[in-house]
């Protein structure tokens, strides 16, 4: 078991965002950030709080920015695990975002911190 993330049920994840109007959204974008970061070797890449300072400010376009990067992050750990190569969660990530789902881009990246610490 990986020590570097934590196995959340990623449906109450969402419940909990809907219910607190976001508010519980903020505090899981900020795990995350810190435990995607951690399994892909590179704590000090961005900061949880500023991720979500810069995403009030510019109005949900610094979180575009951090879904792609945090993408690439994603597909490394993926690699790190012996997965297949070639996946591009990067693009995926932003055209949810684009679309306005940026929850499920949040519950795509727990299911790999789950299975990255299970």
């Amino acid at each position: 078991m990986d020590t570097r993330g934590t196995n959340r049920n990623i449906a109450v994840c969402i419940i909990l965002s809907m219910v607190t109007c976001g508010i519980y959204m903020f505090y899981w974008l900020y795990k995350l950030n810190e435990e995607i970061n951690a399994l892909a070797d590179e704590p000090d890449a961005t900061n949880g709080a500023l991720v979500i300072i810069f995403t009030i400010i510019t109005c949900n376009i610094y979180m575009w920015f951090w879904l792609y990067k945090m993408g690439e992050r994603v597909d490394r750990i993926k690699a790190n695990q012996g997965k297949p190569a070639g996946s591009n969660s990067s693009v995926i990530y932003l055209i949810l975002a684009i679309c306005g789902l940026d929850i499920v881009d949040l519950a795509l990246m727990q299911d790999t911190v789950n299975n990255a610490v299970a």
